[in-house]
């Protein structure tokens, strides 16, 4: 009997399906083998991304909701006013949740005598401080804004935090905010004793708030914080200069409406805040009562102070290690020769730096092409490009101005490239390149070779030693000239390429994929045995899903490794049966993508930039590219084996949506510490090898 796979019930709705990520975050603040300071961090992580989350995915809904777009998604058909109502339910809980785990880090904390504490808790010694910290720091600083007939509700910032103060005198009540400025901190410390008293900026200004107001009496005050939609529209069409409207739309996206009221209600437990509510045009929905302080990305500051104080409370320190498959030797020399593999943060990003920086002094270097979604801030990879002009070779570079909440740095990368004469190209119309490649061309032996570097994760030496993801450099004639193809596509003026070895979205991802799922469903049903690895940041394409169950229902069994959303449900009876989803969340960001088909023992490696979304497979210019080395495919099939093993960090998705933790048997195998063991023993043998080269 055939299965209707548009049934609502085999998909989980987008946007829940990421709160529920957002919560596997939060339960690594909950781990107590994580430690305390890293604990912290995690919640600063689940802060930081809640705010995103509400900025660009909420933003976009309200923008629906406005608008009266009530057209179902196609796959649990919600329409956006119950998304949003699904959202705020479900959100509310992780916030109880969040918060409780907050008080439950501080009273820890608390033990390694560092506190966080109310103005009137500090110790009386420290109140004098206290006051003069208040008067010379921070009243300088503040502007109270009336609220009555003459003077409107501002205008606040978005993500800023705000003072709202109830005051009355004889007469009259009236109403006031105070946003704290962004050059004040957002916390004080006050010592004594050996003991730190940790006060929150916003708490110093209530008490001392009265200063402002001489001749009111403050009857009430508790701090808010608004949250704005960013999720504006870049106007491309027409737009003679895109780096113009790119700045013309930074502008614009710090004013976008209020999408979320977040109110500290840990003084005034009944803090209605209608009267906020309704200036700014939100329902009860949009708003949340914590009880704790607001945006609690503050934690990174509070780690990042302490960590070397209390350096046990951190992970203990790795650092990358040298890549296997290079060694010490010239990586342009053993490109020559073979594949070169690199597995980061585990193995070092520097030689994928050094690949460029050699190019940029190399005489027989002619040309480097390049693309660049998201770079570091002192990035020694602009600097090689730069160098690479000043010494006369062709430098072509694809800066993506519309690498959302990179937008700003990136404006800035592409004038400073310009000015160093690279032809810099801004992107193409309406899709985001988000392909990590380089091509060298060289010359060697009278002979010009194309070297080309391929990844899964961006330009990013400092995301390199956070983000997990793979890449190789390689030789292969095929795969460089579809580099050379790639490139001239997107600099000028030509149909789309036929592309031998790489595959290119839009649109080829997506289809090959299908493909491949096709295939595996083929030699299952003549009696093979189908299986399908994919790992990746997110599920949400509803044609590759549907693609996916029907290979379950074929008998095509599928491991599923998804850090983030999956809307995908496995493990429904005669549907999705025979397909596991795990996500593993941990010290380091699972960033990596890795597709893998068994094709009846003759298997199939790929590696990409690409999620299997919706926007990946569609709206932007992605590569997915073979593995062809098998020496390659063996390490890769090596990492993917440790990953299916892990019984510590992986949560199993359930047919409801939810996720719980693998039941630990046996011997427990943290996937992600077993590959910082592996690559440590990896340098261990490489440095024997090389003394023994040595005394040879």
């Amino acid at each position: 009997m055939s299965k209707n796979l548009n049934n609502r019930e085999y998909y989980n709705n987008r946007e829940l399906s990421w709160l529920m990520f957002n919560y596997r975050v939060l339960e690594e603040s909950m781990d107590k083998s994580n430690p305390l300071l890293e604990r912290l961090k995690f919640l600063a992580i689940t802060a930081s991304n809640l705010d995103e989350f509400y900025m660009v995915r909420v933003g976009g809904l309200k923008d629906q909701e406005f608008v009266e777009y009530n057209i179902p998604e196609n796959k649990t058909q919600l329409t956006p006013n119950e998304q949003l109502a699904e959202i705020s339910k479900l959100n509310k809980k992780n916030c109880i949740n969040t918060y409780k785990q907050f008080h439950i880090l501080m009273d820890e904390l608390s033990e390694h005598k560092i506190h966080f504490t109310r103005p009137d808790e500090l110790p009386k010694s420290l109140q004098g401080e206290l006051e003069s910290t208040f008067d010379s720091e921070i009243f300088p600083t503040l502007t109270p804004l009336g609220i009555d007939a003459y003077r409107s509700f501002p205008k606040l910032m978005n993500k800023k935090i705000n003072i709202y103060v109830d005051l009355s005198n004889e007469t009259s009540e009236q109403i006031a905010i105070v946003q704290l400025p962004s050059v004040l901190k957002r916390f004080y410390e006050f010592k004594e004793s050996g003991n730190t008293f940790i006060v929150m900026t916003e708490d110093i200004i209530e008490k001392f708030v009265y200063k402002l107001f001489n001749g009111y009496k403050i009857e009430r005050t508790f701090s808010f914080r608004i949250t704005r939609n960013a999720d504006q529209t870049i106007h491309e069409e027409g737009a003679l200069d895109m780096l113009v409207e790119i700045e013309r739309f930074l502008k614009e996206r710090e004013k976008g409406v209020a999408v979320r009221l977040e109110i500290d209600i840990s003084k005034f437990k009944k803090i209605n805040g209608s009267f906020l509510r309704n200036s700014l045009a939100l329902t009860k929905d949009d708003v949340f009562k914590y009880d704790g302080p607001l945006d609690l990305t503050f934690l990174f500051e509070l780690v990042s102070r302490y960590k070397n104080k209390l350096n046990h409370l951190i992970f203990k320190p790795f650092y990358p290690q040298v890549p296997k498959f290079l060694g010490q030797q010239n990586i342009y020399d053993l490109a020559l020769e073979k594949d070169i593999f690199f597995h980061h943060p585990y193995e070092s990003f520097q030689p994928v730096v050094d690949f460029i920086e050699q190019a940029s002094e190399d005489p027989d270097v002619y040309a480097i092409k390049q693309t660049l979604y998201r770079v570091s801030s002192d990035s020694p990879i602009i600097q090689a490009l730069k160098n690479s002009s000043a010494n006369g070779k062709q430098v072509t570079v694809l800066v993506e101005l519309k690498a959302r909440f990179d937008e700003e740095n990136n404006v800035q990368w592409a004038k400073e490239l310009e000015d160093a004469g690279c032809h810099v190209i801004y992107g193409i119309n309406y899709l985001k390149t988000h392909s990590k490649i380089t091509l060298v061309v060289k010359k060697v032996k009278d002979e010009l070779v194309s070297f080309v570097h391929l990844g899964t994760g961006n330009y990013n030496d400092s995301t390199a030693k956070l983000y997990t993801d793979m890449g190789i450099i390689t030789t292969d004639k095929e795969i460089g000239r579809d580099a050379i193809n790639f490139f001239n596509y997107l600099s000028g003026y030509s149909s789309k390429p036929e592309y031998k070895s790489l595959l290119v979205a839009p649109y080829d991802v997506q289809d090959k994929l299908v493909e491949f799922i096709d295939r595996e469903i083929e030699i299952q049903k003549a009696g093979g045995r189908g299986y399908i690895f994919a790992k990746m940041n997110a599920l949400t394409d509803k044609r590759l899903i549907k693609k996916l169950l029907e290979a379950s229902m074929a008998g095509v069994k599928i491991d599923l490794l998804i850090r983030g959303i999956c809307c995908l449900r496995p493990n429904i009876e005669g549907v999705s049966d025979n397909i596991t989803v795990r996500s593993i969340v941990g010290r380091f960001l699972e960033h990596s993508r890795i597709y893998y088909f068994r094709n009846n023992s003759q298997e199939e490696i790929y590696l990409s930039s690409a999620d299997m979304m919706t926007r990946n497979m569609l709206k932007r210019v992605e590569i997915m590219f073979p593995i062809k080395d098998v020496e390659v495919q063996n390490e890769i099939k090596e990492i993917m084996d440790i990953f299916l093993k892990d019984n510590v960090k992986t949560r199993i998705g359930q047919n409801d949506g939810s996720y719980k933790y693998v039941e630990t048997t046996g011997k427990k195998v943290n996937a992600q510490e077993m590959l910082l063991k592996r690559a440590l023993k990896n340098t261990e043998l490489i440095q024997i090898e090389n003394a023994n080269m040595s005394i040879d």
